[in-house]
């Protein structure tokens, strides 16, 4: 797993440079930044609203007695989301709105719970409980 996450923080950046060359080359820089500023705000408020709604939606779930499973998910989906349009790019901007639409969040989340269920099979990660 760690060997994957070096490939993709070395491989990520300069796709991402790439990109944003080719891009400034088309439309000019200034609309290059722009556009990054633009995805930013917008992940921003996108963000805040899921993040607003999924936490409601874990607060009901807790008040009718239920542990909040999908919502968690959710939840974690949304922060990793906020992370990649955080950071200047096309490529990671990508990544964090699909993190961040409710409809395509839904198979991220199933991703996320195939490799975690693989991890704790293969005794990757461990989870303790009381």
């Amino acid at each position: 797993m760690f060997k994957w996450i070096l490939l993709l923080i070395l491989i990520v950046p300069a796709l991402e440079i790439g990109i944003f060359v080719w891009a400034g080359g088309i439309v000019g820089p200034w609309w290059v930044v722009f556009f990054i500023i633009l995805t930013g705000v917008v992940g921003a408020w996108l963000a805040k609203q899921q993040g607003t709604e999924v936490l409601n939606n874990a607060r009901n779930s807790m008040q009718y007695g239920q542990v909040p499973h999908e919502e968690i998910l959710d939840g974690i989906c949304i922060l990793l989301g906020a992370a990649f349009l955080v950071t200047p790019g096309f490529i990671t901007d990508t990544v964090g709105f699909l993190l961040l639409i409710p409809f395509t969040r839904h198979p991220m989340q199933q991703g996320m719970k195939r490799i975690l269920t693989r991890m704790l099979q293969n005794g990757t990660i461990t989870i303790f409980r009381r």
